[in-house]
């Protein structure tokens, strides 16, 4: 099969996107997905996406982890193939398109930046000191005093593969809290790609909700991860409730090109 791919990348985390909207790619098996995203032996992601054709909406998002499982929510994939459906020709002032956890709304800013409307957030577990709730893919938060001294592979992974997580596994956040109350630094560890990425859209969006400024109304929570800034915007409404959540960032074509698998 040939394979016609875009690269794209969203501060760091990478992605795969082949335009599905004639059905050509269908038939992808998991061990042919993990091999596109491979870094030695592929072209080298986070993910993969496909970008479907949905009646009614302007596309369709399918997102898989590197490890060839198909994926729930991808923040910075979200944003990512709302850039890659401008440049295939969709221009909108607002975007509306499907996803595993629902529709979202998307714009693209004059100067590039795409924000992406998250799923509402209705609840925040703690944990034994930290927190645990889902962005559309289930988070752990750990506030630590210096991320940039973590172990994040290992701490993360023990997290992850802990008895309570092992079986669906969970996203392992590590964030410290800045001198500002309103900035964040993130790291974090991802399930399906097991490493830790450059940055994870649902969890700089976890991580921000946990570290809310303002006790009720409007919050805007600037956070810096490995692979560069981003920032959160969002209502809190109660109690650990959360809507209006706008995930905020750059969002870029890297290459494409194509190749036999």
């Amino acid at each position: 099969m040939k394979i016609d791919f875009f690269k794209y990348q969203g501060t760091g985390n990478d992605f795969i996107i082949l335009d599905n909207r004639d059905h050509h790619y269908n038939q992808l098996r998991s061990e042919q997905i993990n091999h596109l995203c491979h870094r030695r032996f592929g072209i080298g992601a986070d993910g993969l996406m496909l970008f479907n054709s949905k009646e009614g909406l302007d596309f369709e998002m399918v997102y898989f982890n590197a490890d060839g499982k198909e994926g729930s929510m991808c923040g910075n994939g979200g944003r990512c193939i709302v850039k890659f459906a401008y440049h295939a020709g969709i221009h909108k002032s607002l975007y509306h398109f499907q996803a595993i956890d629902g529709i979202h709304e998307a714009e693209i800013d004059s100067d590039g930046t795409v924000s992406l409307k998250m799923q509402d957030v209705a609840s925040i577990e703690k944990h034994f000191g930290d927190y645990i709730l889902n962005t559309g893919s289930p988070h752990y938060v750990k506030i630590v005093p210096k991320a940039d001294d973590v172990d994040v592979v290992k701490r993360g992974r023990d997290i992850r593969y802990s008895k309570e997580y092992e079986k669906e596994g969970i996203n392992v956040n590590f964030v410290e809290q800045l001198t500002e109350p309103d900035k964040i630094r993130v790291r974090t560890y991802e399930r399906g790609v097991e490493n830790e990425t450059y940055s994870c859209g649902t969890g700089v969006t976890a991580s921000a909700l946990v570290c809310y400024h303002n006790d009720t109304g409007f919050n805007d929570v600037e956070v810096e991860t490995p692979g560069g800034k981003l920032s959160v915007e969002f209502d809190r409404i109660g109690e650990n409730q959360f809507e209006n959540i706008w995930l905020c960032g750059p969002a870029e074509k890297v290459f494409a090109g194509s190749l036999e698998i």
